[in-house]
């Protein structure tokens, strides 16, 4: 389960995912890392500054997630993972870099890589490391894989129950030792306890209500920070996990101050109330870069795990006619709107799979042949019984091809982008109206809840492993016979699809979980029950007072190893 979340750039705002690689695997992800049309990174400051010890930082947070029950439908936000997940909660596997590629490594929570043994049934055998301790003194034991593990498969209200709901049985032959036995071949198994979840302690939790204790924020911790606060609408401040048994931070607070607007952020950063930004790319982003002169620096990566992407509800008319989603694909400018939004920051090609580009290896580029043209958007919706009304609006046993697009409201990207669509969907033929809400609203209810036509918003992979069945498998589907679970919020149903991914998150063979990836590539152009539009760049922006290995982790987010940072000599 290479969780994927949305927001920024997660959550609906953006979904998570996770897989066992093999050398060969990786030699696949290593050759795949380049997708077309994605640029370089850009940098200004590669070069490791050192830091004293001691002193604090502000960095501004552009979005507040919901909650901090990782495990709960309301922690959608990618921003909760960079801010607290990453850097309070345990996992076994790290996303590090790699021989130019990002690939899993085990975290310091394991004494070693996990052995699998394969066969009819597959077993994960994990060995925590004997320092692993929890910020209480206590250890980090089989007994919290149990837990977690339980949580995720026979909960109620569960993000993403991908690889967890393949658990057949789980023993804890001693207390560092936990065996995972699975009911089939999983080939993402390396996003069990890694990717968007972790290992969540057992001895404060178990009989109590988990979402309860942990939904506005926790005072435990398994990683090098302890949330210290969380002042709903103004800040979450970290500080350091005296317990932590890797390496200790360096800095002895960090403030994280929400700064949702754009422009105000950069005024902020440059007055030097803010040490660092990571902003959502914007229309006006290069000129304020290069305005943040005398010591700032950033880092600019088009290689990312971010797409943005026009999700269409394929159980809401208009979209429940394949054809009209494909005329929509037709009907849709990309590479324009592409090159308007992204051009600038190395992105000028639009997306043509819904894999990302650190997944490009298993994607195909099938959605090649929607570009703009009118006639097959004709084509389509003639052949499926639609005609032009007097006002040029497509119409059908009495009803207009009209629909309503959704997404975050005060996002001046994404209302600009609504806007360049509502005028080439209007020289198409179709009516859109603008309904942008909160991301709570958007992630926590309309969504999940099926409560929308058209959205607008950005998936992130939080795993170098491919995970399309997060996003459109049937199961995925949010019911309530799945207690609300997965994030097809589409509610994508194609023949043949299912087999497809699931063969994908079976199969260990990375060629063969290439090839059923790429099919199910194909299918998803060919019923489109969504349109890839790009993929969003990642800026990290900080001050010279900010020192440390710095630079920005496309699965984990600029603040992966917030432990390094510090304030520079």
């Amino acid at each position: 389960m290479n969780q994927r979340r949305i927001g920024h750039t997660r959550t609906p705002l953006g979904p998570r995912k996770t897989t066992a690689v093999s050398a060969v695997a990786l030699a696949v992800l290593l050759a795949g890392c380049t997708s077309p049309g994605s640029g370089s990174s850009e940098s200004t400051a590669n070069a490791e500054v050192p830091v004293k010890e001691g002193g604090s930082l502000v960095i501004g947070a552009e979005q507040e997630p919901d909650c901090a029950d990782w495990i709960s439908v309301c922690a959608g936000s990618i921003w909760g993972d960079y801010m607290m997940r990453t850097n309070t909660i345990p996992r076994v596997f790290d996303v590090r870099r790699k021989d130019g590629a990002w690939v899993p490594v085990p975290s310091p929570l394991m004494a070693g890589e996990p052995t699998v043994t394969d066969g009819e049934k597959q077993a994960i055998t994990y060995k925590i490391s004997p320092d692993a301790v929890w910020s209480d003194g206590e250890p980090i034991t089989s007994a919290d894989i149990e837990y977690t593990a339980l949580q995720i498969r026979d909960g109620k209200d569960v993000f993403d129950k991908t690889g967890y709901d393949k658990i057949e049985k789980i023993d804890t032959p001693d207390e560092k030792t936990a065996v995972i036995t699975l009911k089939e071949q999983y080939g993402g198994w390396r996003t069990l306890f890694s990717s968007g979840y972790g290992v969540l302690p057992e001895h404060l939790l178990k009989g109590k209500n988990r979402n309860a204790v942990m939904k506005d924020g926790y005072t435990f911790s398994g990683g090098p920070w302890k949330i210290e606060s969380w002042k709903k609408g103004t800040a979450i401040t970290l500080v350091p996990n005296d317990r932590y048994w890797g390496r200790k931070p360096k800095l002895d607070k960090v403030t994280f101050q929400l700064a949702t607007d754009t422009a105000a952020a950069f005024q902020a950063f440059k007055s030097g109330q803010l040490d660092a930004l990571f902003p959502t790319p914007q229309l006006d982003v290069v000129e304020q870069l290069n305005q943040t002169a005398g010591g700032a620096k950033k880092q600019i990566d088009a290689e990312t795990g971010n797409l943005e992407a026009l999700w269409m509800n394929n159980d809401k008319f208009p979209f429940t006619s394949a054809s009209v989603r494909r005329a929509l694909a037709y009907a849709v400018d990309r590479p324009a709107i592409v090159k308007k939004l992204y051009g600038s920051l190395g992105v000028e090609k639009p997306a043509d799979s819904f894999l990302t580009p650190i997944l490009s290896s298993y994607g195909g580029t099938d959605f090649s042949k929607y570009r703009l043209d009118l006639a097959a958007v004709d084509k389509e919706m003639t052949g499926d019984g639609w005609q032009k009304g007097a006002d040029g609006v497509w119409a059908k046993d009495g009803r207009e091809a009209e629909f309503s697009i959704v997404s975050l409201a005060g996002n001046k990207r994404r209302e600009l982008t609504q806007q360049i669509l509502q005028t080439q969907l209007k020289q198409a033929g179709f009516r859109m109206t603008i309904k942008n809400t909160s991301p709570a609203d958007l992630f926590g209810k309309k969504a999940p809840g099926g409560d929308f036509e058209l959205g607008l918003w950005t998936l992130v992979d939080t795993f170098p492993d491919p995970a399309l069945s997060n996003s459109f498998s049937s199961t995925s589907i949010p019911t309530e016979a799945n207690g609300r679970s997965g994030i097809n919020f589409t509610r994508t149903k194609i023949d043949g699809l299912d087999p497809l991914l699931a063969e994908v998150d079976r199969e260990t063979d990375p060629a063969k979980r290439a090839k059923a990836s790429k099919q199910g590539d194909k299918l998803l152009a060919g019923a489109v029950p969504a349109i890839p539009i790009g993929t969003v760049p990642n800026i990290l922006l900080w001050s010279d007072r900010v020192g440390g290995p710095l630079s920005n982790n496309p699965s984990e987010g600029p603040w992966w190893n917030l432990n390094e940072w510090g304030l520079a000599k």
